[in-house]
């Protein structure tokens, strides 16, 4: 590679080439970590959505949430009909879960609390709820009032959806580093029959070691697996 191929492969931001309606014809080392969580196709009709109405480069300043990405530009180049590049900006963003004080967890059952939670909610309520659990999934060290405040707004938020699904599994192949330390993911996942606006769900709790995905019509609770 020369210097400015070199340059591209580190850059921060996703960077990606399409040919033939989708096909990669160049993907950047973090691109290739947005391709493993975001399909190809989403990412191709993104390109196509913000390119220049004519050959050439357009970069639109946008708010965008894929996954657990945050981007808050993206410029889009072609000058021919057949290969089109798109470059991602990402926003900065801090997670606060790199450092969990123990003190204040304990050895929980993830699933009761869940239950606790939706039974909650459930008192005078119309709305459907439907639990998806895997069993195999351990008992963990989490704040167990942290967890179920995090809940309680999440269900809160969907109060005017019928229905509301709520899946419990450990992520494959995904880890969570705290002190150095990896860990197993939990995934919460509570998906409702209504679009979750990002700009209106506004959680924050300093003391949770909850990370948040908002994800078309449904909210993601990623918990590292601590059991030390």
């Amino acid at each position: 590679m020369n210097f400015y191929e070199n340059w591209i492969e580190l850059d921060l931001n996703p960077v990606l080439s399409f040919y033939e309606e989708s096909k990669i014809s160049y993907s950047n080392q973090e691109a290739q970590f947005l391709l493993n969580k975001i399909e190809i196709k989403e990412l191709y009709d993104l390109s196509l959505k913000y390119a220049s109405k004519s050959y050439g480069s357009l970069t639109t300043y946008i708010d965008l949430n894929l996954k657990n990405y945050t981007f808050y530009a993206i410029t889009v180049f072609y000058e021919n009909d057949n290969e089109i590049h798109m470059k991602l900006y990402k926003s900065v963003t801090v997670k606060n879960n790199t450092k969990i004080d123990k003190k204040y967890t304990n050895m929980t059952n993830i699933f009761t609390l869940t239950d606790l939670a939706i039974a909650n909610k459930q008192i005078n309520s119309n709305i459907k709820y439907t639990k998806k659990y895997d069993p195999s999934i351990p008992n963990l060290k989490i704040n167990a009032t942290q967890f179920i405040k995090a809940l309680n707004y999440i269900y809160e938020y969907f109060n005017n959806s019928t229905n509301i699904t709520t899946s419990i599994m450990l992520k494959i192949g995904e880890y969570i580093k705290i002190e150095n330390q990896k860990y197993s993911i939990v995934c919460i996942k509570i998906k409702a029959n209504m679009k979750v606006l990002n700009k209106n769900f506004t959680y924050k709790d300093d003391k949770s070691s909850c990370i948040f995905t908002v994800e078309h019509s449904c909210i993601i609770i990623d918990l590292p697996l601590i059991q030390k």
